[in-house]
Protein backbone atom coordinates (compact mmCIF):
# COMPACT_ATOMS: atom_id res chain seq x y z
CA UNK A 1 0.00 0.00 0.00
CA UNK A 2 0.92 3.48 -0.62
CA UNK A 3 0.38 5.80 2.12
CA UNK A 4 -1.04 9.08 0.75
CA UNK A 5 -2.02 12.37 2.73
CA UNK A 6 -4.07 15.01 1.15
CA UNK A 7 -4.56 18.03 2.46
CA UNK A 8 -7.10 20.40 1.00
CA UNK A 9 -9.21 23.32 2.77
CA UNK A 10 -12.21 22.38 0.63
CA UNK A 11 -14.17 19.27 1.49
CA UNK A 12 -15.28 18.32 -1.50
CA UNK A 13 -11.98 18.22 -3.23
CA UNK A 14 -11.00 16.40 -0.03
CA UNK A 15 -13.50 13.28 -1.51
CA UNK A 16 -13.14 13.73 -4.78
CA UNK A 17 -9.61 13.41 -4.61
CA UNK A 18 -10.22 10.62 -1.66
CA UNK A 19 -12.57 8.75 -3.96
CA UNK A 20 -10.05 8.41 -7.12
CA UNK A 21 -7.32 6.81 -4.60
CA UNK A 22 -9.87 4.84 -3.12
CA UNK A 23 -10.44 3.27 -6.55
CA UNK A 24 -7.12 2.84 -7.43
CA UNK A 25 -7.34 -0.31 -4.61
CA UNK A 26 -3.63 0.16 -3.08
CA UNK A 27 -3.09 3.63 -1.12
CA UNK A 28 -4.06 4.14 2.52
CA UNK A 29 -5.23 7.78 3.02
CA UNK A 30 -5.80 10.42 5.27
CA UNK A 31 -6.82 13.86 4.86
CA UNK A 32 -6.15 16.86 6.28
CA UNK A 33 -7.80 20.30 6.13
CA UNK A 34 -4.97 22.42 6.26
CA UNK A 35 -1.59 22.84 7.08
CA UNK A 36 -1.23 22.53 10.64
CA UNK A 37 -3.24 19.43 10.10
CA UNK A 38 -0.86 18.40 7.35
CA UNK A 39 2.12 18.91 9.36
CA UNK A 40 0.70 16.56 12.81
CA UNK A 41 -0.09 14.09 10.18
CA UNK A 42 3.11 14.18 8.34
CA UNK A 43 4.86 13.12 11.60
CA UNK A 44 2.12 10.56 12.83
CA UNK A 45 0.90 8.81 9.67
CA UNK A 46 4.41 9.16 7.67
CA UNK A 47 3.11 9.50 4.69
CA UNK A 48 5.48 8.09 1.16
CA UNK A 49 3.71 11.02 -0.67
CA UNK A 50 1.54 14.55 0.34
CA UNK A 51 -0.52 16.19 -2.33
CA UNK A 52 -1.03 19.90 -1.13
CA UNK A 53 -3.30 22.39 -1.65
CA UNK A 54 -1.07 26.07 -2.58
CA UNK A 55 -3.96 28.04 -0.97
CA UNK A 56 -5.49 26.63 2.70
CA UNK A 57 -6.02 28.80 5.75
CA UNK A 58 -4.23 29.09 9.28
CA UNK A 59 -1.36 27.57 7.40
CA UNK A 60 -0.76 28.41 3.57
CA UNK A 61 0.74 25.14 1.04
CA UNK A 62 4.28 26.75 0.89
CA UNK A 63 4.40 27.05 4.55
CA UNK A 64 3.67 24.12 4.95
CA UNK A 65 5.91 22.47 2.24
CA UNK A 66 8.56 24.52 4.19
CA UNK A 67 8.34 22.73 7.05
CA UNK A 68 8.03 19.11 5.33
CA UNK A 69 10.91 20.01 3.46
CA UNK A 70 13.25 20.98 6.75
CA UNK A 71 11.93 18.29 9.22
CA UNK A 72 10.57 15.06 7.37
CA UNK A 73 11.45 15.53 3.64
CA UNK A 74 9.62 13.21 1.19
CA UNK A 75 7.66 13.74 -2.08
CA UNK A 76 4.98 16.50 -2.44
CA UNK A 77 2.54 17.13 -5.19
CA UNK A 78 1.69 20.58 -4.96
CA UNK A 79 -2.07 20.98 -6.60
CA UNK A 80 -2.54 24.96 -7.69
CA UNK A 81 -4.19 27.20 -10.03
CA UNK A 82 -3.14 27.89 -13.64
CA UNK A 83 -3.26 31.37 -12.78
CA UNK A 84 -0.62 34.07 -12.50
CA UNK A 85 -0.25 33.94 -9.06
CA UNK A 86 -0.96 30.19 -8.91
CA UNK A 87 1.96 29.39 -11.53
CA UNK A 88 4.31 32.09 -9.35
CA UNK A 89 3.25 30.00 -6.47
CA UNK A 90 3.85 26.55 -7.71
CA UNK A 91 7.46 27.31 -9.53
CA UNK A 92 8.21 28.65 -5.50
CA UNK A 93 6.98 25.43 -4.38
CA UNK A 94 9.22 23.68 -6.50
CA UNK A 95 12.27 25.55 -5.25
CA UNK A 96 11.34 24.47 -1.98
CA UNK A 97 11.25 20.68 -2.86
CA UNK A 98 8.26 19.71 -4.21
CA UNK A 99 8.52 17.21 -7.27
CA UNK A 100 5.88 18.31 -9.21
CA UNK A 101 2.13 19.68 -9.43
CA UNK A 102 -1.34 19.25 -10.80
CA UNK A 103 -3.36 22.05 -12.47
CA UNK A 104 -6.84 22.38 -10.62
CA UNK A 105 -9.99 21.89 -12.59
CA UNK A 106 -11.10 25.27 -13.68
CA UNK A 107 -14.85 25.17 -13.90
CA UNK A 108 -17.01 22.81 -11.73
CA UNK A 109 -14.76 20.07 -9.73
CA UNK A 110 -16.95 17.72 -9.87
CA UNK A 111 -17.29 17.71 -13.56
CA UNK A 112 -13.76 17.84 -14.30
CA UNK A 113 -12.42 15.53 -11.83
CA UNK A 114 -12.75 12.58 -14.16
CA UNK A 115 -10.44 14.61 -16.69
CA UNK A 116 -7.74 14.95 -13.99
CA UNK A 117 -7.79 11.26 -12.78
CA UNK A 118 -5.65 9.63 -15.04
CA UNK A 119 -3.09 12.78 -14.94
CA UNK A 120 -2.69 12.80 -11.05
CA UNK A 121 -3.21 9.25 -10.25
CA UNK A 122 0.05 9.48 -12.96
CA UNK A 123 1.72 11.66 -11.20
CA UNK A 124 0.90 10.76 -7.73
CA UNK A 125 2.35 7.16 -8.40
CA UNK A 126 5.61 8.67 -9.97
CA UNK A 127 6.47 10.94 -7.10
CA UNK A 128 6.16 8.14 -4.31
CA UNK A 129 9.06 6.35 -6.02
CA UNK A 130 10.82 9.90 -6.53
CA UNK A 131 14.24 10.96 -5.00
CA UNK A 132 14.55 14.45 -2.87
CA UNK A 133 17.29 16.20 -4.35
CA UNK A 134 19.92 16.20 -1.40
CA UNK A 135 22.85 17.58 -3.60
CA UNK A 136 20.32 21.20 -3.79
CA UNK A 137 20.21 22.18 -0.35
CA UNK A 138 16.99 21.92 0.64
CA UNK A 139 17.12 23.42 4.01
CA UNK A 140 19.52 26.70 2.73
CA UNK A 141 16.71 26.75 -0.02
CA UNK A 142 13.43 27.25 2.78
CA UNK A 143 15.40 29.33 5.16
CA UNK A 144 15.98 31.81 2.11
CA UNK A 145 12.90 31.94 1.33
CA UNK A 146 11.30 31.77 4.62
CA UNK A 147 13.78 35.29 5.06
CA UNK A 148 12.30 36.48 1.81
CA UNK A 149 8.76 36.24 2.70
CA UNK A 150 9.91 38.39 6.40
CA UNK A 151 10.56 41.03 3.98
CA UNK A 152 7.44 41.78 2.12
CA UNK A 153 8.21 39.09 -0.28
CA UNK A 154 11.16 41.01 -1.95
CA UNK A 155 12.69 38.04 -3.32
CA UNK A 156 16.34 39.13 -3.36
CA UNK A 157 18.58 38.00 -5.87
CA UNK A 158 19.87 34.32 -4.40
CA UNK A 159 23.92 34.28 -4.18
CA UNK A 160 24.92 31.93 -7.23
CA UNK A 161 27.72 28.90 -7.37
CA UNK A 162 30.57 30.13 -9.21
CA UNK A 163 30.33 29.34 -13.13
CA UNK A 164 32.29 26.09 -14.43
CA UNK A 165 34.78 27.77 -16.20
CA UNK A 166 35.13 31.44 -18.76
CA UNK A 167 35.49 34.74 -16.95
CA UNK A 168 32.27 35.20 -15.77
CA UNK A 169 31.00 38.44 -18.04
CA UNK A 170 27.79 40.17 -17.68
CA UNK A 171 24.43 38.97 -19.83
CA UNK A 172 26.06 39.41 -23.19
CA UNK A 173 23.67 41.04 -26.29
CA UNK A 174 22.84 38.22 -28.67
CA UNK A 175 25.31 39.27 -32.00
CA UNK A 176 24.61 38.02 -35.68
CA UNK A 177 27.17 35.55 -36.10
CA UNK A 178 26.39 32.56 -37.37
CA UNK A 179 25.05 29.22 -35.28
CA UNK A 180 28.31 27.67 -34.15
CA UNK A 181 26.49 24.67 -32.41
CA UNK A 182 23.28 24.41 -30.16
CA UNK A 183 22.15 22.74 -27.00
CA UNK A 184 18.93 20.84 -26.50
CA UNK A 185 17.86 20.09 -22.93
CA UNK A 186 15.04 18.04 -22.42
CA UNK A 187 13.23 17.44 -18.57
CA UNK A 188 9.87 16.69 -17.12
CA UNK A 189 9.36 15.48 -14.03
CA UNK A 190 11.95 17.49 -11.34
CA UNK A 191 12.84 19.22 -14.16
CA UNK A 192 12.33 23.01 -13.24
CA UNK A 193 14.65 22.15 -10.10
CA UNK A 194 17.74 20.49 -12.04
CA UNK A 195 17.56 23.19 -14.47
CA UNK A 196 17.73 25.96 -11.92
CA UNK A 197 21.24 23.39 -10.79
CA UNK A 198 22.49 23.31 -14.17
CA UNK A 199 21.83 26.44 -16.13
CA UNK A 200 23.15 29.25 -13.85
CA UNK A 201 26.41 27.02 -13.70
CA UNK A 202 26.93 28.37 -17.22
CA UNK A 203 29.26 30.86 -18.10
CA UNK A 204 28.33 34.64 -19.22
CA UNK A 205 31.14 33.55 -22.29
CA UNK A 206 28.99 30.14 -23.28
CA UNK A 207 29.58 30.22 -27.49
CA UNK A 208 26.19 28.06 -28.25
CA UNK A 209 22.52 29.10 -27.69
CA UNK A 210 20.67 26.28 -25.21
CA UNK A 211 16.58 25.45 -26.06
CA UNK A 212 14.88 23.99 -23.77
CA UNK A 213 11.76 21.78 -23.74
CA UNK A 214 10.44 21.69 -19.80
CA UNK A 215 6.85 20.05 -19.72
CA UNK A 216 5.01 22.67 -18.15
CA UNK A 217 1.61 24.49 -18.74
CA UNK A 218 1.61 27.89 -21.23
CA UNK A 219 1.13 30.18 -17.77
CA UNK A 220 3.92 28.53 -16.09
CA UNK A 221 6.79 29.07 -18.75
CA UNK A 222 7.09 32.66 -18.81
CA UNK A 223 7.61 33.11 -14.95
CA UNK A 224 10.00 30.04 -15.25
CA UNK A 225 12.09 32.14 -17.88
CA UNK A 226 12.46 35.53 -15.82
CA UNK A 227 13.17 33.65 -12.72
CA UNK A 228 16.03 31.75 -14.92
CA UNK A 229 16.68 35.32 -15.84
CA UNK A 230 17.00 36.62 -12.46
CA UNK A 231 19.54 33.81 -11.44
CA UNK A 232 21.69 32.87 -14.46
CA UNK A 233 24.85 34.65 -16.55
CA UNK A 234 23.07 34.37 -19.63
CA UNK A 235 19.93 36.22 -20.59
CA UNK A 236 16.33 33.49 -20.03
CA UNK A 237 13.78 34.29 -22.75
CA UNK A 238 10.37 32.17 -23.25
CA UNK A 239 9.76 31.58 -27.10
CA UNK A 240 6.60 33.52 -27.47
CA UNK A 241 7.61 34.07 -31.06
CA UNK A 242 10.13 32.96 -33.78
CA UNK A 243 13.20 34.02 -32.40
CA UNK A 244 16.88 33.74 -33.51
CA UNK A 245 19.22 31.26 -31.80
CA UNK A 246 21.96 32.94 -30.82
CA UNK A 247 25.04 32.42 -28.44
CA UNK A 248 24.61 34.38 -25.26
CA UNK A 249 20.45 33.16 -24.89
CA UNK A 250 18.85 30.27 -23.18
CA UNK A 251 15.16 29.62 -24.77
CA UNK A 252 12.51 28.40 -22.39
CA UNK A 253 10.00 27.14 -24.76
CA UNK A 254 6.38 27.90 -24.01
CA UNK A 255 4.04 25.57 -22.53
CA UNK A 256 0.85 23.62 -23.85
CA UNK A 257 2.27 23.95 -27.29
CA UNK A 258 6.28 23.08 -29.00
CA UNK A 259 8.94 24.00 -30.44
CA UNK A 260 10.59 23.63 -32.99
CA UNK A 261 13.57 24.66 -34.46
CA UNK A 262 13.67 25.65 -38.58
CA UNK A 263 16.92 27.39 -40.72
CA UNK A 264 15.49 31.02 -42.51
CA UNK A 265 17.31 32.88 -44.80
CA UNK A 266 18.57 34.78 -41.72
CA UNK A 267 19.68 32.31 -40.32
CA UNK A 268 18.59 29.36 -37.50
CA UNK A 269 15.33 30.46 -35.49
CA UNK A 270 12.98 28.59 -32.76
CA UNK A 271 9.55 29.31 -33.07
CA UNK A 272 6.20 27.85 -31.38
CA UNK A 273 4.36 25.54 -32.71
CA UNK A 274 0.63 24.31 -31.94
CA UNK A 275 0.99 21.01 -29.95
CA UNK A 276 0.86 17.61 -32.05
CA UNK A 277 -1.56 14.75 -30.62
CA UNK A 278 1.30 12.33 -32.02
CA UNK A 279 3.21 13.60 -28.94
CA UNK A 280 2.38 13.00 -25.44
CA UNK A 281 4.00 15.24 -23.77
CA UNK A 282 4.64 19.37 -24.42
CA UNK A 283 6.47 21.18 -25.34
CA UNK A 284 8.11 17.68 -26.93
CA UNK A 285 11.27 17.40 -26.26
CA UNK A 286 11.50 14.57 -29.29
CA UNK A 287 9.55 16.88 -31.85
CA UNK A 288 12.43 19.89 -31.25
CA UNK A 289 15.77 17.07 -30.83
CA UNK A 290 13.95 15.94 -34.81
CA UNK A 291 13.23 19.56 -35.89
CA UNK A 292 16.92 20.47 -35.21
CA UNK A 293 18.44 17.49 -36.95
CA UNK A 294 16.06 18.99 -39.69
CA UNK A 295 18.67 21.82 -40.31
CA UNK A 296 21.98 21.70 -38.52
CA UNK A 297 24.47 18.74 -38.38
CA UNK A 298 24.99 16.33 -35.63
CA UNK A 299 27.71 16.69 -34.68
CA UNK A 300 27.35 20.43 -34.13
CA UNK A 301 24.49 19.49 -31.35
CA UNK A 302 24.30 18.46 -28.09
CA UNK A 303 21.24 17.14 -26.10
CA UNK A 304 20.93 16.93 -22.62
CA UNK A 305 18.29 14.79 -21.17
CA UNK A 306 17.54 15.58 -17.95
CA UNK A 307 14.67 13.98 -15.05
CA UNK A 308 11.49 13.17 -16.15
CA UNK A 309 8.78 10.88 -16.05
CA UNK A 310 8.01 8.65 -19.33
CA UNK A 311 10.33 8.53 -22.91
CA UNK A 312 9.73 12.37 -24.20
CA UNK A 313 12.93 12.86 -26.61
CA UNK A 314 15.13 9.54 -26.14
CA UNK A 315 14.64 8.22 -29.26
CA UNK A 316 15.31 11.09 -31.15
CA UNK A 317 18.55 11.98 -28.98
CA UNK A 318 19.82 9.12 -29.62
CA UNK A 319 19.36 9.48 -33.09
CA UNK A 320 21.18 12.55 -32.26
CA UNK A 321 23.85 10.15 -31.12
CA UNK A 322 24.13 7.52 -33.81
CA UNK A 323 24.96 11.19 -36.58
CA UNK A 324 27.67 12.17 -34.11
CA UNK A 325 26.81 14.93 -31.90
CA UNK A 326 27.30 14.01 -28.50
CA UNK A 327 24.84 13.36 -25.14
CA UNK A 328 24.19 13.53 -21.91
CA UNK A 329 21.46 11.50 -19.26
CA UNK A 330 21.20 12.65 -15.81
CA UNK A 331 22.74 9.84 -13.37
CA UNK A 332 19.64 7.80 -11.41
CA UNK A 333 20.77 8.84 -8.21
CA UNK A 334 19.91 12.74 -8.45
CA UNK A 335 16.87 12.06 -10.93
CA UNK A 336 13.87 12.81 -9.22
CA UNK A 337 12.38 10.32 -11.41
CA UNK A 338 14.96 8.43 -14.09
CA UNK A 339 12.52 8.18 -16.69
CA UNK A 340 13.31 10.12 -19.78
CA UNK A 341 17.22 9.94 -18.96
CA UNK A 342 16.56 6.18 -17.80
CA UNK A 343 15.41 5.60 -21.49
CA UNK A 344 18.26 7.44 -23.21
CA UNK A 345 20.17 5.07 -20.97
CA UNK A 346 19.22 2.26 -22.03
CA UNK A 347 18.05 2.04 -25.53
CA UNK A 348 21.97 3.19 -25.66
CA UNK A 349 21.97 6.78 -26.74
CA UNK A 350 23.97 8.29 -23.95
CA UNK A 351 27.57 9.39 -24.07
CA UNK A 352 27.59 10.45 -21.01
CA UNK A 353 25.73 9.89 -17.52
CA UNK A 354 26.08 12.44 -14.81
CA UNK A 355 24.62 13.60 -11.52
CA UNK A 356 23.06 16.65 -12.31
CA UNK A 357 25.62 19.24 -10.33
CA UNK A 358 28.30 17.96 -12.76
CA UNK A 359 26.40 18.42 -16.01
CA UNK A 360 27.16 22.09 -16.74
CA UNK A 361 30.92 21.54 -16.45
CA UNK A 362 29.95 18.69 -18.49
CA UNK A 363 28.41 20.61 -21.50
CA UNK A 364 30.62 22.99 -21.24
CA UNK A 365 33.45 20.69 -20.89
CA UNK A 366 32.05 18.77 -24.42
CA UNK A 367 31.28 22.62 -26.31
CA UNK A 368 34.92 22.84 -25.46
CA UNK A 369 36.25 20.34 -27.02
CA UNK A 370 34.34 20.95 -29.91
CA UNK A 371 35.47 24.26 -30.78
CA UNK A 372 38.81 23.59 -29.97
CA UNK A 373 38.92 21.14 -33.41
Amino acid sequence: MIKLLIADDSALMRKLLQDIFVAEGDFDIRLARNGAEALDLVRSFDPQVITLDVQMPDMDGLTCLSQIMIEMPRPVVMVSSLTAEGAEETLEAIELGAVDFVAKPSGAVSLEIDRLRPVLVEKVRAASKARIRRTLRLTERVRHQMRSAVTARVRPKPARRRPVSGAGKPKQKPGPSALPGLVLIGSSTGGPAALDAVLPSLPGDFPWPVLVAQHLPASFTGPFARRLNSECQLSVVEVGNPMPLQAGTIYIARGDADVVVAARATGIIAMPAPARASYLWHPSVERMVLSALECIDAERMLGVMLTGMGNDGAAAMKKLSEGGGRTIAEAESTAVVWGMPGELVKNGGAGLVRPVDDIAEAIVELVGAHASH
